[in-house]
């Protein structure tokens, strides 16, 4: 049975191993932070900044496409468009209608905030769609639910590279 300097010596080598462990756990870590904010660095350099009055094709696409949904939803209620046989309520039409309208808007300027809100719309929508596809009783209505989804995540694919470069503080004169 070993003795109780033995036992001490014991957890003392136990606790030294665990915190080399620690140690290249943490040498490690901040290896790999390194790397990659080497990386990051290196893909800021590549951006351009966007000129005075410049838009990325995929942000006047997204503009135009909320354009769209905002005045077809006002033409649509102004028209008496009915859902389940009900007229909806002016907010559930005036709400919409503002955020698409706000979000052209914002986008057509180049506005890192509109970007970024419509980016959160269509990562909604394709996650609403998602739940529509699941429970789609038609074929025609999973196509639709399907064209929605792969619409909204090409345009949030290719946004992305374009809110780098609109975020980018710096811009030439």
């Amino acid at each position: 049975m070993p003795s109780r300097e033995q036992r001490r010596a014991e957890r003392r080598k136990r606790k030294a191993r665990g915190a080399q462990r620690r140690a290249q756990t943490a040498a490690q870590r901040a290896a790999i932070a390194e790397r990659y904010e080497r990386r990051n660095r290196e893909a800021r350099e590549k951006l351009e900044p966007l000129a005075e009055d410049e838009r990325p094709l995929v942000v006047t696409i997204s503009a135009v496409v909320a354009a769209c949904l905002a005045a077809g939803t006002l033409i649509a209620y102004l028209a008496g468009a009915t859902v389940n046989g009900d007229r909806p309520p002016v907010i559930s039409v005036a709400w919409p209608t503002l955020l698409m309208g706000m979000a052209a808007y914002g986008m057509w300027r180049a506005r890192y905030w509109a970007v970024l809100g419509f980016d959160v719309v269509l990562v909604l929508m394709m996650i609403i769609c998602v739940g529509g596809l699941i429970q789609a009783k038609t074929v025609f209505a999973a196509f639709v639910f399907l064209a929605i989804i792969a619409g909204a995540g090409t345009l949030f694919y290719f946004m992305v590279k374009a809110m780098a470069r609109i975020q980018m503080p710096e811009r030439r004169r």
